[in-house]
């Protein structure tokens, strides 16, 4: 069941509006979508932040307006920790929508243990699906994943009725045996490189100069 969030018309834009807007504890916004015309809202901040904990993509919006709408983007500080404003578009139920999904691995691969690593390639994938079945994120497992194994695009668990965007072959997260840092082969082959007959010739020669 969506969240509901109680909302309210806001009736002045800009910057000094919406700062003063910030210190009272709620938080600019914009609806659009389905054709009507944009409505700028402000959202309890506190309420706004629960809905994110709890992992929403789709919440119910009450008071101003009554509409399903998604939380399609978030604006926030230049550190990530204050939500600054927030774009809803309308939806209906039975609406197929387009989001960026996050990709999260859970598990451990039984390849790390035989000496490999896991390289997460794909952080986020691009999924169309139903409205009300917006997933917060695609969690992969990898407790299956050998030396040399991986999980593709095609893989990926998605809800019922979606799909993904992304090309199904690109490889999301392999177990590889790690390899040697180019810097670190670098290192190693300067130290194995070392030419005492030049340096000392060098010295001669300044010793030369010194007493002639």
């Amino acid at each position: 069941m969506a969240e509901t969030l109680q909302v309210g018309l806001r009736d002045s834009r800009g910057k000094r509006n919406a700062r003063r807007m910030r210190k009272g504890g709620a938080i600019p916004a914009i609806l659009y979508g389905h054709g009507q015309d944009c409505v700028a809202l402000s959202v309890p901040a506190d309420a706004m932040g629960a809905a994110l904990r709890h992992g929403s993509r789709v919440v119910e919006l009450a008071g101003a307006v009554t509409e399903s709408a998604l939380i399609r983007e978030l604006q926030w500080d230049t550190w990530g920790t204050r939500l600054l404003h927030i774009d809803f578009t309308r939806v209906s139920a039975d609406e197929m929508v387009t989001v960026t999904v996050a990709v999260e691995l859970r598990g451990e691969a039984p390849g790390v243990k035989a000496g490999g690593m896991i390289e997460h390639f794909v952080h986020e994938v691009e999924i169309e699906c139903l409205a009300t079945a917006v997933p917060d994120k695609l969690a992969v497992n990898v407790n299956h994943l050998e030396l040399g194994g991986g999980v593709t695009v095609a893989d990926l668990p998605l809800p019922q009725g979606a799909r993904c965007l992304d090309d199904p072959e690109t490889v999301v997260v392999q177990c590889v045996l790690p390899t040697e840092a180019p810097e670190e082969q670098a290192v190693e082959g300067a130290e194995g490189e070392a030419e005492p007959e030049v340096i000392g010739g060098r010295k001669e020669k300044e010793e030369e100069s010194e007493e002639g």
